[in-house]
């Protein structure tokens, strides 16, 4: 089964602001551009892939998707993470999509190649949860078909998702996706994504040369 990509992205002023010790607003703006950059980078080469939906009022977040020439659903409202998700699988639903993975605009260490091998081993009546590096988050779903379950994320949400694939009767497992592992909230995410970044000089290079400014 090829799969919808569904990235759900929030404004970039109100984005990280976790960080907000750490970081200004304009500079949590343009890493939050940066990563989303790498990220539609890394899904244009996915051969699982067949389509990428970006779900967003972001301006920003629109152009970054126009330059990439993914699809576009506006999110005005910019509702939350998961309201937005559900828009993306609508629409895939509406081109009979069979499959969905709904990932993070701010995970720019992505590697196509491990999206791919998750997804080919994907089967129908599945919901697959990729877990944040801390192993109680969730920074990947993988569905098929892409409404197996409603999407929860937020703190805990790994064990939710898999609660609720139990209550809609499909399977609930693993997906290990370790390039999905690192998001971006904390000041250690960010200390991470740096040395990460830092070790490798090929690696999300939007991401890099915008930490390199900040």
């Amino acid at each position: 089964m090829r799969a919808t990509a569904v990235l759900p992205i929030k404004r970039f002023g109100t984005a990280k602001s976790r960080l907000s010790h750490t970081l200004a607003p304009a500079e949590r703006a343009a890493l939050a551009e940066a990563m989303l950059s790498d990220v539609l980078a890394a899904l244009s080469r996915a051969e699982q892939l067949e389509r990428v939906i970006v779900v967003s009022g972001e301006q920003r977040a629109v152009a970054a998707a126009r330059e990439a020439g993914v699809e576009l659903i506006d999110d005005p409202a910019d509702s939350g993470h998961s309201q937005a998700a559900l828009l993306g699988v609508a629409a895939a639903l509406a081109a009979g999509a069979e499959c969905a993975a709904l990932l993070p605009g701010d995970c720019p260490l992505l590697a196509a190649d491990e999206l791919d091998a998750a997804l080919t081993t994907l089967e129908p009546g599945t919901a697959a949860v990729v877990p944040d590096r801390h192993g109680s988050g969730t920074n990947g779903l993988l569905l098929a078909p892409p409404d197996a379950i409603e999407p929860a994320f937020g703190p805990g949400s790994r064990e939710r998702h898999l609660a609720r694939a139990g209550e809609a009767g499909v399977a609930g497992r693993i997906a290990e996706i370790p390039s999905l592992g690192l998001d971006l909230d904390t000041p250690d995410d960010l200390a991470a994504l740096r040395r990460a970044v830092g070790a490798d000089t090929g690696r999300a290079p939007a991401t890099a040369r915008a930490l390199a400014e900040l």
